[in-house]
């Protein structure tokens, strides 16, 4: 397997598991506290839907860095890797949201 398509099903995964577990964590700490579990899944794999997508690319801002400097200098192949890359990552964090949403009965917010 090719070394792109190798890190983009990483980043796929790797935001999914955050949505995913943060959300089951945030439920189980939910029902310690005395919490409806299933709103605070929800509220929570909203929350960090966005943070799954920047610790899945790096967790810095440095590929939209890449991005920047490569497509102002005219080398776009690197830059829409990037953009590959955010995309995927991106997509492993909707379907977490997604499945957390399915799991706690469609989500109602």
């Amino acid at each position: 397997m090719s070394t792109f398509l190798s890190k983009a099903i990483l980043d796929f995964f790797i935001a999914f598991g955050i949505v995913l577990g943060g959300a089951m964590i945030g439920g189980i700490g939910a029902v310690i506290s005395l919490q409806p579990p299933t709103q605070t899944m929800l509220d929570i794999s909203g929350k960090i839907k966005i943070w799954a997508l920047a610790a899945a690319v790096g967790g810095t801002i440095d590929p939209m860095r890449v991005i920047e400097s490569n497509f102002l200098d005219g080398n776009l192949s690197p830059a829409v890797k990037q953009i590959l890359y955010l995309i995927s990552a991106f997509m492993g964090a909707h379907m977490g949201t997604e499945l957390v949403k399915w799991v706690c009965g469609g989500g109602r917010s």
